[in-house]
């Protein structure tokens, strides 16, 4: 028989750097988890990516047993990443805090195209260069 799903968690958390602290603690601790097992599993399969938020999805079963699911990081956080900028524009539409070039949105693609709604790279690379340009950051070729 197969368990029964009590609970979907969303969460957002830094890859290898997961602790028991809020965010993570209150929301595995209100279905009962183990934090501590989720943190340990959580940072071993994410050190690799050290340096980038990770969402996660947690399945809380009626047995107070879980698993997750990791997806890729957030194009924001990617696109920052690859401009080599801390935060994006203040003011969209007038300031610019940094470029990325064309090849850099077909890395984010790779990294997200399971992830991304689009048919193809060329498409994708449209979505990711308009959340860059939303934050401030503008594509050059």
């Amino acid at each position: 028989m197969a368990k029964q799903l009590t609970a979907k968690i969303k969460l957002h958390c830094p890859a290898g750097q997961a602790t028991p602290a809020p965010p993570v603690g209150p929301a595995l601790g209100a279905h009962g988890l183990n934090i501590s097992d989720f943190v340990k599993m959580f940072n071993d399969r994410t050190r690799e990516q050290m340096g980038l938020v990770i969402p996660v999805e947690i399945n809380v079963y009626q047995d107070r047993t879980f698993d997750f699911i990791l997806k890729s990081p957030p194009a924001s956080v990617l696109l920052k990443k690859k401009a080599g900028v801390e935060k994006g524009a203040g003011v969209v539409g007038t300031e610019i805090v940094g470029q990325v070039t064309r090849a850099d949105l077909e890395e984010i693609v790779e990294m997200k195209k399971a992830d991304l709604n689009a048919r193809s790279i060329d498409e994708a690379c449209r979505i990711i260069a308009g959340t860059a340009r939303s934050m401030g950051i503008e594509v050059v070729e």
